[in-house]
């Protein structure tokens, strides 16, 4: 039986990963954006979404499939996913800075977290609680710095912030889904989201990007969104909705870091005084640990796993090697050691 000390670890690396992917796509879609219209902006960047889905689909044995349950929760996810919150950040991109826009990008944690306490009661002792107040508190000086510097600056930093709400919602949309293969996952959200952005940039009758354009969105799309959706997806199966979004919160500094390599000179001392609250509010909770003594009910459920996590001791003739998906029952059992609040741990506090 294998049992790690420090069971975020793995979720934590995903979830890196993704925040990499798409921190750097945020200064990027800017310039790649430039005289695109935002509606045109989003269906680019998620029909290449949907090819990186397409190509990172599992077969049924190894990953559960999508069913016709989870559809309402997909489409929700590509309203506020795959369109408001894309098209949002297009328009903001066009108004504000990429390095003030990457830093704001930063509260979709604040909304992550907060949603993923109130719907799934995901625990928040108080280095949460302060971490999040720190999150709120950098993004308030963003805000007041870029409304010192003008107006056209803070409408687009507020459709950012626009965006962030977006994008938290899509994320505590997505933790139910977070057992699910997430290739399919990733290739149903991105094509519902496509065919929607490109239904309104028709209908706003915005101009067709130029072709260099309109490849360097997609290949954006593939990386910064469809692949780092499916790594976030992962994290999330990992631990957890919130703590997924508290480490994706790193995304926007390495965008902001990004957007200054570029050319990016819009850097100030507020901008900077904002970015330090955020990355520390950021630190602490990924600081947090949580070990106790708790009960597992019965469960029947089906989802990728492995038998070596101490969760799965059920029969199989023979044992498959490695991991794989199939309906499987978890008998009562009371135990203590460091854990997360993933598929096995929602229990109440």
């Amino acid at each position: 039986m294998k049992r790690t000390d420090r069971p975020a670890l793995r979720g934590a690396g995903l979830a890196m990963l993704a925040a990499t992917l798409f921190g750097i796509s945020t200064p990027l879609v800017q310039r790649a954006g430039s005289g695109v219209g935002p509606f045109s902006t989003a269906a680019l960047l998620y029909v290449g979404a949907a090819l990186a889905g397409a190509l990172t689909r599992r077969p049924v044995e190894r990953e559960a499939a999508l069913r016709a349950i989870d559809l309402r929760r997909v489409a929700l996810m590509a309203l506020f996913g795959a369109a408001i919150g894309p098209v949002a950040l297009a328009w903001g991109l066009q108004r504000t800075s990429a390095t003030s826009a990457s830093l704001m990008l930063t509260l979709e944690a604040l909304f992550t977290v907060l949603l993923a306490h109130v719907l799934y009661r995901e625990r928040m002792d108080r280095r949460v609680w302060l971490a999040m107040l720190l999150l709120l508190a950098g993004g308030s000086v963003l805000v007041s710095d870029r409304g010192s510097v003008g107006g056209a600056q803070l409408v687009g930093l507020l459709a950012v912030l626009a965006a962030t709400a977006a994008w938290g919602v899509d994320n505590t949309l997505s933790r139910a889904l977070a057992e699910r293969d997430p290739g399919q996952v990733v290739l149903a959200k991105a094509s519902m989201g496509a065919l929607l952005t490109t239904a309104l940039a028709l209908a706003a009758r915005e101009p067709m990007p130029t072709l260099d354009r309109g490849l360097a969105l997609l290949a954006i799309g593939a990386t910064g969104y469809g692949l780092s959706l499916r790594l976030y997806l992962l994290a999330q199966r990992a631990f957890g909705a919130a703590r997924t979004g508290s480490v994706f919160a790193f995304a926007p500094f390495i965008g902001a870091l990004l957007a200054i390599a570029l050319g990016d000179r819009s850097l100030s001392i507020g901008m900077a005084a904002g970015g330090v609250l955020m990355l520390a509010g950021v630190v602490l909770h990924l600081a947090e640990s949580h070990a106790h003594e708790h009960t597992h009910e019965t469960v029947e459920h089906e989802h990728s796993h492995t038998h070596d996590d101490g969760h799965h001791n059920h029969a199989h003739e023979p044992i498959p090697m490695g991991s794989h998906s199939h309906q499987h029952r978890h008998e009562p059992v009371r135990h203590s050691h460091p854990h997360v609040p993933d598929a096995h741990h929602g229990h109440r506090h």
